[in-house]
């Protein structure tokens, strides 16, 4: 390898008379020995693990980079064969989503399995337990319809999205069980504990949607700088918390009378810290109070 001086570079006719030594002791010029012109190539020559190296940069706009890279890697298989000794390597932000879906697929079942656990834990019934846990499909599929009135692709955020309302779905849903169950331990029928827990727990439930909702507000109308990362997110909260609240306050206090009705409670299973009901014992007057 020669280092030549910049004014020779740039002269095709300097560079064709530079004088190159032969092992004879001969000199000749350049030109008599390759072909020199000028042509279009590669400002710089980028180099990995001793090979050359070409990057490809494209930015994705209106659709998640996951079917973007699917439908690229088909085409090119299709249309493109490789030469002998190049190879293919799809890197940036699609292999930081790869990396991620790895963690998640690992994270998100353990996440899952603990919280059953934990349910299961608290409830002493496996019934409830699950009960609680079907509040997490009805406020993800709202966070998915959200995504899909916003056109928004789904994204790392959004699963990260997905992740905080599972936890804010099963806590609604643990507020009014939890109410449910200290008046049916107490000695309300049913039919009585149901309305009364729902009454009584649904400021709590409201707050928590309405917090919810106000705070991911202003991340869901961002347009700043780190807007392609909280648009995704608090759009799935919202959608998702608006969903799981009707959930919690319609469909789970029938879900559970229905579930207690054909599977009652066993004695066990109550609330051990909540004191029976005592019964209303008509004490008689004195005569002439």
């Amino acid at each position: 390898a020669a280092r030549l001086p910049e004014e020779v570079c740039r002269s095709a006719e300097q560079l064709a008379r530079v004088m190159l030594l032969t092992p004879s002791g001969e000199r000749l010029p350049l030109d008599h020995l390759a072909k020199i012109e000028k042509t279009l190539g590669p400002k710089m020559i980028s180099r990995e693990a001793s090979r050359r190296r070409i990057t490809v940069q494209c930015n994705v706009r209106d659709r998640d980079v996951g079917s973007f890279v699917a439908d690229a890697q088909r085409a090119i298989g299709e249309q493109i064969q490789l030469p002998p000794g190049c190879w293919l390597v799809w890197g940036g932000q699609f292999e930081n989503i790869e990396r991620a879906e790895r963690r998640l697929a690992l994270v998100v079942p353990l996440s899952l399995a603990l919280i059953v656990g934990l349910l299961f834990a608290a409830y002493r019934s496996a019934g409830d337990a699950l009960l609680v846990l079907a509040s997490v499909p009805v406020a993800c599929a709202g966070g998915v319809i959200a995504l899909a009135l916003r056109g928004m692709p789904l994204s790392i955020s959004a699963t990260v999205g997905f992740i905080t309302l599972s936890g804010v779905s099963v806590l609604n849903s643990m507020v009014i069980l939890s109410a449910v169950r200290l008046r049916t331990a107490a000695g309300l029928p049913l039919r009585r504990a149901v309305p009364e827990a729902m009454i009584a727990r649904l400021r709590t439930v409201m707050m928590t949607t309405l917090v919810a909702s106000a705070g991911f507000a202003p991340m869901a109308l961002s347009e700043g700088v780190g807007a392609e990362v909280q648009r995704p997110l608090a759009t799935v909260v919202i959608g998702g918390v608006i969903s799981s609240t009707l959930l919690t306050l319609i469909v789970l206090p029938v879900l559970y009378v229905a579930l207690r009705r054909r599977w009652p409670l066993a004695a066990a299973d109550t609330d051990a810290d909540v004191p029976p009901a005592r019964e209303a014992v008509e004490i008689p007057q004195p005569l002439g109070a």
